[in-house]
C-alpha cells in the first residue's frame, strides 16, 4: 500500500548571477499525494515568509538529473559532469531569468521519498507554472 504522506525537503541553492558570483538561497520542495505528478518548489533569500513558488513536473526533475530537459519557462540540466554534484534549474518569469544550482543528492533524496507514492518514471505531463506566496 502506498503512503499518503506529504514530502517536504528544504535545501540550499545558489542563485547564479554570473560566472564569478552567486547568492545563497533556500529552496523548499513539497510533494502532495493529491497531485502525484507535481512538485512545488518555493524559493526564498532568507527565513522570510515571502517566497516565490513554481510548480514543476516531477518527471521533469527526474530527467533533468540525467540530461537537458524542459521547454518554455522551466529547464533543467546537470551542471558540468554528471558526477559534479549539482543541477541547473532555469526559471523564466515574465520579467527575467533565474538560474539556480541545487545539490543533485538533495534532489535525488527528495525524489526517492516521493517514489513511495508514485513510481519514478511513471507517465505524466510536465507541469510548469509560477505563483507568488
Amino acid at each position: 500500500m502506498k503512503s499518503m504522506r506529504t514530502v517536504i525537503h528544504g535545501l540550499p541553492v545558489q542563485l547564479v548571477v554570473s560566472h564569478e558570483m552567486s547568492l545563497s538561497m533556500y529552496m523548499r520542495l513539497r510533494y502532495e499525494p493529491s497531485d502525484p505528478y507535481a512538485v512545488r518548489a518555493a524559493f526564498t533569500l532568507d527565513d522570510s515568509d515571502k517566497a516565490v513558488e513554481w510548480i514543476i513536473g516531477r518527471d521533469l526533475l527526474i530527467e533533468g538529473l540525467k540530461g537537458p530537459v524542459g521547454e518554455g519557462d522551466v529547464r533543467l540540466w546537470p551542471a558540468g559532469e554528471r558526477d559534479r554534484g549539482s543541477v541547473y534549474i532555469a526559471l523564466k518569469p515574465p520579467d527575467g531569468v533565474a538560474l539556480l544550482e541545487p545539490p543533485t543528492q538533495d534532489i535525488k533524496k527528495f525524489l526517492q521519498e516521493t517514489e513511495a507514492h508514485v513510481l519514478l518514471g511513471s507517465p505524466s505531463p510536465s507541469i510548469s507554472t509560477r505563483t507568488r506566496c
